[in-house]
């Protein structure tokens, strides 16, 4: 074998060595990410409403949502039928990943919040909180409005606009949301992609409040601990397997 062969050898050598040790690193950080998260917690499993209540009392709402098939449907405005409001989780959470898998209807609008809380000085007993938005971004009016489509499908609504590139399933087909936070970092994924990440203290994250609807509640979005709601909107949206674990 020639000197030329000998190094071209020893450099893919090197390079296949190289990148044997960034995947054994890669790995052992993904394990030791995981190692922190706890066991994974049904907030509905296909039955159970017992991890959620209404807004106004302690206990899961009479009217309203149905469970049926191992879902759980909000009920929208349809005559004089009662529509369903929204639920929040009866614990609050800090750090966590959330999964569950949810289905809209045709020109359907709901939503995920989470760091929910009650008592913003001047708008107590409003549940708000962070949103990652559950639209149909074809056919209601609200995924238009924003900027650059921060109110449509997964994003942090009326704050960041998910992935261009986001995958979506239709209105009457089942899609996965996941929501991560991390003391400060947090990141929404849709059908096993991330659209969007955000520092949920950083000065940028501060800006975008100041230019939202949000913006007369003081430090919105970076409580400690806040609950998890499942909006009501006056449309039928359906919820199935949603989990969450916690560290």
């Amino acid at each position: 074998m020639n000197n030329m062969k000998k190094r071209k050898v020893s450099i893919l050598s090197t390079l296949i060595t190289v990148l044997f040790v960034m995947l054994i690193l890669n790995a052992n950080s993904q394990q030791s990410s995981d190692s922190k998260k706890g066991n994974w917690v049904w907030l509905f499993e296909g039955e159970s409403t017992d991890a959620w209540r209404d807004l106004k009392s302690t206990q899961f709402p009479e009217q309203g949502w149905i469970v049926k098939g191992g879902v759980l449907t909000v009920l929208g405005k349809n005559g004089n039928v009662p529509y369903g409001q929204d639920i929040i989780t009866k614990v609050q959470y800090s750090n966590f990943e959330l999964e569950l898998e949810f289905q809209l209807t045709k020109g359907a609008n709901s939503g995920i919040k989470y760091f929910v809380r009650n008592d913003f000085p001047g708008q107590e007993g409003k549940y708000l909180g962070l949103e990652c938005q559950l639209i149909d971004d074809k056919r209601h009016a609200d995924a238009n409005l924003g900027t650059n489509g921060n109110r449509t499908l997964t994003s942090l609504y009326d704050l960041i606009p998910p992935s261009k590139n986001k995958k979506v399933s239709p209105p009457g087909k089942w899609n996965k949301a996941k929501i991560l936070v991390d003391g400060s970092h947090a990141e929404h994924w849709l059908n096993g992609k991330k659209v969007l990440e955000f520092n949920r203290h950083s000065d940028s994250f501060r800006e975008l409040v100041s230019e939202s609807k949000y913006n007369k509640l003081q430090k919105f979005g970076e409580s400690s601990q806040g609950h998890i709601l499942l909006q009501g909107h006056g449309d039928e949206v359906s919820f199935r397997l949603i989990r969450i674990r916690t560290w």
